[in-house]
């Protein structure tokens, strides 16, 4: 794989997105940050971070962000937005826009989603289809030809915490991750081959701290090459019943 330098992080601003931009720097990486406002940003990321302005929902101002990076972690949500058509505008149209931007450049991607992105008979998919347009989110990157890791993890920051990391796959648990955790976590993903082509769930909790991700990304499995969704996942979201755009944004992906 090609060195990984410069890391666009979506979301940077966010919870979770200031641990992963610290974890990145951590690790020798630049994180650059994407926002819609680099004052904010400034006030929220540590000094000398560096920002490119771009709105996720304009594809015209991302041009410029995407122009220079090595890869890409996206930890972009609208859970503060409780308008029920953001949740295609932003986790999904915000996925499909960077990829619109890149062109043909397929740098490595990371994607955080969350678990229970295939129960669509839960709670949080009522309304605008949350669960839905997250896992569509995932669609488009498995079919992107980038390399890719997807990470769903568990409720943030609502457990004991801790740094003791355990993965999963097939979207059946259901526990905390504590974000420390997951922005580091993110990070090693992206670093570390053993993770490429894999979805899993995340989680942390009490006990000795996780120091060697790799054995957890290995002992992952790989999902089927061309598949729409994850090795272990529940055949539950026909593609003959996606609503038009979705199906014309995958057919594009196959033929580019």
């Amino acid at each position: 794989m090609p060195a990984i330098e410069r890391v666009l992080v979506v979301g940077a601003t966010g919870r979770t997105g200031r641990h992963v931009v610290a974890a990145a720097a951590a690790r020798g990486l630049t994180p650059v940050a994407l926002a819609r406002d680099a004052a904010r940003a400034a006030k929220v990321l540590p000094p000398g971070t560096e920002t490119v302005t771009g709105d996720l929902t304009a594809p015209d101002t991302l041009t410029d962000a995407v122009r220079d990076i090595d890869a890409v972690i996206f930890v972009h949500g609208s859970d503060d937005d409780s308008r029920p058509q953001s949740f295609e505008r932003i986790d999904y149209g915000g996925v499909a826009n960077i990829l619109g931007a890149l062109g043909d450049r397929r740098p490595r991607i990371v994607l955080q989603t969350t678990i229970f992105v295939t129960r669509r008979d839960h709670s949080f998919n009522t309304g605008g289809h949350a669960l839905d347009w997250k896992r569509r989110s995932e669609r488009l990157v498995r079919l992107s030809g980038a390399p890719y890791t997807i990470v769903r993890p568990g409720w943030l920051d609502a457990g004991q915490g801790g740094s003791h990391i355990r993965t999963e796959q097939g979207d059946t648990g259901d526990d905390s991750i504590s974000r420390t955790a997951l922005g580091a976590l993110l990070v090693e993903a992206l670093l570390d081959d053993e993770a490429l082509g894999k979805t899993f769930e995340a989680f942390s909790g009490p006990g000795p701290a996780t120091k060697n991700v790799t054995s957890l990304f290995h002992d992952m499995q790989s999902d089927a090459s061309g598949a729409l969704d994850g090795v272990k996942d529940t055949a539950n979201l026909p593609l003959d019943a996606e609503p038009a755009r979705v199906r014309d944004d995958l057919a594009h992906l196959r033929t580019h």
